[in-house]
Parts: C-alpha cells; structure tokens; sequence
C-alpha cells in the first residue's frame, strides 16, 4: 500500500541512512501526494477514497477507502490542522434538517480519516464548502434551500453549531432550473474578508463581509449579477486577488470579473463559452480552476465531456480559448491541478473514473497521459498537500 511505503521511506530519513539518497527520497516524497475523492453514495460508492499520486511522473493509485460516510459530494481540508471537512446528507427528522458538514481527522501515516464530529448546515441540500484563511469557519452553500451558512472550528477541529446563517431571495428566467434561490458554491477571497457565493437560482454572486466573529453581513454592493439565465455554479479566485471567475453552468460559458477587495466590487470584463464552435448538443458546465502559475484556465464541460483550456492575461484578466480536450470518460463534474501544477486529475461521475492530463507548462494545453483509476461515482478531487 501506499501509505506503507511512505511510512518506510520517512523512517529511513529519519535514521539519517544514506546521505545523497535522503535528499533524493525527500525530493520523491516532495512530489507525492495524498488525493481524496468525494462521491456520491446511492451505488456502488461507500465514502470518501484515497488516492496516491506522483507528480513527478503522473502515476496514480487506489489505497481504498479512507472514510466511510454518506455522499460526501464535496471536500475541503483545514489550512493548518490535519482535519477535513465534507458536505453530506444525513437523516431527516423533527430536529435535524436534511443537510450536514462532517468533520474528520487525518491520520498522517495512512490518509485514513475518522470522524470528528457531524454539524447541520440549517438548510437542505449543502453542496460546497470552503475554510476561511484564518481557519476560524467553515462556509457551505446549500443548494436545496438557497442559502449560506457559517459554523465555527473549535480547538481540535470539530464543528460547533452554525452562527451565521442568510437565506437567499429571488429567481431568474430558467424554469426548470431557476424558480428560486439555489446556492452552489462559497470561496473566501485571498484576504478572508469575503465569502462569495455563487447562486445559480438568482444568476447572482454574492458578497457577504467577514470578520472573523462568526456573522456574515451582507456587502454594499451586495452582489454581482450575470446574465439571465446563466446559472454561476463554482468560483475560481486568481492567484493574484485581482480577478474573479465564474463557470456558468446553464450557459456554458465563464465570466471573468475584475475584483477590488477594499471596496469588494465585481466589474465583469469578459463572458466567453466553454463550447467549441462546431458542437451542438446538450452541455452544462461544472468546475473552474485558475492553474497555480496564474497563466491558464480551466472549466470542465459535461456533455461535450472535456476539460475547456484557457489562457488568461494576468494584467487584465482577459481569456483566449486554446482547445478542448475530452476526460475520458462522461460527466466530469469535477477536477483539479496538482499544487505543482504539471498534472490535471478529472473525476468523471458517470464513468466511475479519474483521469490523468499532462499539462504543458508553456502552453496550458493538456495531454491525455493513458493513466487512470476506477472510483464509484467519484463528484470531487481534492489534494492533500499539507501532509
């Protein structure tokens, strides 16, 4: 197993054996990475799964199961404390609402997780959720209800009970999709002073001020508006603060927004589609990473099942669409980039499988590498790189 060997290479370093080949082990473990993969558990899937993942050479591996637990259909982990946190379902009843966030600590020599403790979200249907830099809070978005919701981290990582909770209003023109307020993601901006939601119920992100204590305040302006019936869905912060980019999941398309975080302003400068031109079948869009360099973009399209690549000018925040390349599988609602930014991980829902692109450093273009592993149902990637 992975982790095994992991645990053998540190007790070798820890011995002080072999000089040189200390430093080349530390460099090895440098480039390896835990990855958790959330899923959805109504088949064959039981929690949330750990991968093992090179990122010197793209090689990924199944250790199995690190927790077993209902649809953890997202993840996110603590910045400084070994703890990860999943959005999930869990029992209705009189007193309980039908949403909650789980808390579970890391075990740093196998990436097994046990469970902490379980809070409610105060709304149905929690879909996201995000650590605020100060790693105070925890936020989640809850889709059913149309809400989001605020709950502090105690001293060993376990939740408390929600203190800040605002309920969202409005609808836009999609019947079927937008007859009220659905919110689908929650990103702090990089100074923790902002939690933009992204609600695509309402075509609208909003912007609630945070100040640590625990109360989200709705900020003047209070929110962004997209066009009608785009549906933002997920969030991507630029490395450098300056730019703001949603995926609209209704439209396909992605808007950039300059943003100003003294005056937590969104000024849209840019809409463009995910879509090649020559496609003309149903698409909706899911995920949206900003690459670490700053230089590239990507949003995952579901339909056209491909992994939409964008330059992105880092003074203006601008987009050049520079291809399209397919996930190997269908439906990828979900994907990442390893903190090194060489390797994209896609997680593919209706294929139960994740998939490896190479990406170019020069370019931003991907590269199938022909790596891939079978997961049930997996819906979130998240890496591990604080282990």
């Amino acid at each position: 197993m992975a982790g095994i060997r992991l645990v053998a290479i540190g007790l070798l370093l820890a011995a002080g054996i072999g000089g040189s080949n200390a430093v080349a082990q530390k460099e090895t473990m440098a480039d390896r990475y835990r990855v958790y993969i959330g899923t959805y558990t109504s088949g064959e899937s039981e929690g949330i799964y750990l991968l093992d993942f090179d990122a010197s050479s793209g090689a990924l591996e199944v250790v199995g199961l690190a927790a077993a637990t209902g649809s953890p259909s997202f993840l996110a982990i603590h910045p400084t404390m070994r703890v990860l946190y999943a959005v999930g379902e869990m029992s209705k009843d009189a007193e309980r609402p039908g949403g909650a966030i789980g808390a579970f600590s890391i075990d740093d020599e196998t990436g097994l997780l046990t469970l902490l403790n379980q809070e409610s979200t105060v709304g149905n249907g929690p879909c996201h959720v995000c650590v605020a830099p100060s790693g105070k809070h925890v936020a989640a978005a809850n889709y059913g209800g149309g809400s989001t919701v605020l709950l502090p981290v105690l001293e060993d990582g376990r939740l408390g009970e929600a203190s800040g909770f605002i309920q969202h209003e409005g609808s836009s023109v999609n019947p079927g999709r937008q007859e009220g307020p659905h919110a689908h993601s929650v990103n702090f901006d990089p100074a923790g002073r902002i939690l933009i939601t992204a609600d695509l119920g309402t075509d609208k992100l909003m912007l609630f001020r945070y100040d640590g204590s625990g109360v989200l305040t709705p900020s003047d302006p209070p929110f962004a508006t997209l066009a009608p019936g785009a549906g933002p869905r997920h969030v991507a912060v630029h490395p450098s603060g300056k730019f703001i980019y949603s995926v609209n999941e209704l439209l396909s398309t992605v808007t950039a927004f300059a943003y100003d975080a003294d005056s937590a302003t969104l000024t849209e400068v840019q809409t463009i589609g995910t879509l090649p031109g020559s496609f003309d079948g149903e698409n909706t869009t899911a995920e949206i990473r900003v690459h670490p360099s700053g230089r590239f973009l990507y949003a995952s399209n579901r339909g056209h099942d491909s992994i939409a690549a964008f330059a992105l000018n880092p003074e203006t925040g601008m987009l050049t669409a520079i291809g399209h390349t397919s996930t190997g599988g269908k439906t990828p609602r979900n994907f990442n980039v390893d903190p090194r930014g060489r390797y994209l991980l896609a997680a593919n829902q209706a294929t139960d499988n994740v998939v490896v692109l190479r990406i170019d450093p020069e370019e931003g273009t991907l590269t199938p590498t022909g790596v891939e592993v079978e997961v049930a149902t997996p819906v979130c990637v998240v890496f591990d790189a604080g282990r």
